[in-house]
C-alpha cells in the first residue's frame, strides 16, 4: 500500500511579498537623504525671507514702536485700538466693495477673452502677447497712464470720448460714485493678462471630441461653453477664484496712488490704512497697530481661504 505526501498548495501570487533586499532599502535611504539636502537651502530662504518676518509682526503687534525707540511691551491694547478706529470699519466696507466689483467686473473678463481667442484660429500668439502685455507694463506706469484717461477735465481721454456724443465730463476720481469702479477697471486690465494665460492653457487641454460631439447635437456657442468649456475649467476657475479674492482683499497701488483713499475715505482699504497706521508721519508711526492690523487681515483671509477649499473641495473632484 503506498501512500502519497500531501501536496502543498502554493501560496496566493498577492500574498507573496518579495523581500526588499538591503541594499536597494539603503539606497531608498539615501535618495531621501539627498532629496532633503537639496530642500534645506529652500527651507534656510523661506524661513529667513517668509516665517522670520511674520514671527517679528506677531511680535511687534504685541508691542508700542516706531523703530528708533525701544519698544514697549502693550499686550492686545494695539489690537483693541485698532478696533475701536471707525475708520477700520470704514476701510473693511470699502474692501468689500472693491472685492465684489472686481467679481462682477474683473472675474468673467479674462475668462470672455480666453474663450474667445481660443476660437480664433490665426494670429493666436500675436493675440495672447497683446493680452498679457498690460502685466508687463510696471504698476506703476500704468496708475500713471490711466490718471491720464480719468483726467476730470474735457481733455482727458474717456471725457473727450463722451464729447463726442454729447455727454458732459465726468469726475471719474473725484466723484465718490465713480472712484471705485474707475479703480476697478484699471486694476482689472492690469491684472488680468496672466489670468488669460492660464485660461488658455487649460483651454488646449479640453478635448475636442467634446466640441464636436456639441456640434453634431446642434448645439450653440452658449451652450459649447456652459456644458463643455466651464465644467471642464471648473478645478481653474476654483483656484482663480479664491486667488482673485486674496488679491482683491489686499489692494493697495490703486487706491493709494489714484485717490490717496478719497474722496471722503470712500477709497481707503484696508492695506491703505495699514500704510498710514504705520507711515502716516516721518518716525511716528504706529507700527504695532499697523501690524496688529496686518495679522487680523491674514487671520481673516487664512480662515477664508480654508473655509472656500473645504466647501469646494467635492466641486473641484467631481
Amino acid at each position: 500500500m503506498t501512500t502519497t505526501a500531501p501536496t502543498r498548495q502554493a501560496a496566493p501570487r498577492s500574498a507573496v511579498r518579495p523581500a526588499v533586499p538591503p541594499r536597494r532599502r539603503g539606497k531608498r535611504r539615501g535618495t531621501g537623504l539627498a532629496a532633503l539636502l537639496f530642500l534645506l537651502p529652500m527651507f534656510a530662504v523661506f524661513g529667513v525671507f517668509s516665517w522670520l518676518p511674520i514671527l517679528q509682526t506677531a511680535v511687534m503687534s504685541l508691542q508700542e514702536t516706531n523703530l528708533v525707540d525701544t519698544p514697549e511691551f502693550v499686550g492686545l491694547d494695539n489690537f483693541a485700538r485698532v478696533l475701536d478706529d471707525p475708520l477700520l470699519w470704514t476701510a473693511v466696507r470699502n474692501t468689500m466693495w472693491f472685492a465684489f466689483l472686481a467679481l462682477v467686473i474683473g472675474y468673467p473678463a479674462p475668462l470672455v477673452l480666453a474663450v474667445l481667442m481660443n476660437e480664433v484660429r490665426r494670429l493666436r500668439g500675436l493675440y495672447s502677447a497683446l493680452a498679457y502685455l498690460p502685466v508687463v507694463v510696471p504698476p506703476v506706469v500704468a496708475v500713471l497712464l490711466w490718471k491720464f484717461f480719468y483726467d476730470a477735465g474735457p481733455n482727458g481721454l474717456f471725457n473727450t470720448v463722451l464729447g463726442w456724443f454729447g455727454v458732459a465730463p465726468v469726475a471719474w476720481l473725484q466723484d465718490g460714485g465713480t472712484a471705485m469702479v474707475s479703480l476697478v477697471v484699471e486694476s482689472t486690465w492690469a491684472a488680468m493678462g496672466g489670468t488669460v494665460i492660464i485660461y488658455l492653457a487649460a483651454l488646449t487641454r479640453v478635448p475636442p471630441e467634446l466640441y464636436e460631439a456639441a456640434e453634431i447635437d446642434g448645439a450653440s456657442v452658449w451652450r459649447k461653453v456652459w456644458h463643455v468649456t466651464l465644467p471642464q475649467l471648473r478645478g481653474v476657475l476654483l483656484i482663480t477664484f479664491i486667488l482673485q479674492i486674496v488679491g482683491t482683499a489686499q489692494v493697495f497701488l490703486e487706491p493709494f496712488l489714484f485717490t490717496g483713499g478719497g474722496p471722503a475715505n470712500r477709497t481707503t482699504t484696508v492695506l491703505l490704512l495699514i500704510y498710514n497706521y504705520a507711515f502716516a508721519s516721518s518716525l511716528g508711526g504706529d507700527y504695532g497697530a499697523a501690524t496688529a492690523l496686518s495679522l487680523m487681515l491674514a487671520v481673516v483671509l487664512a480662515l477664508l481661504s480654508a473655509l472656500y477649499f473645504r466647501l469646494t473641495r467635492s466641486w473641484s473632484t467631481t
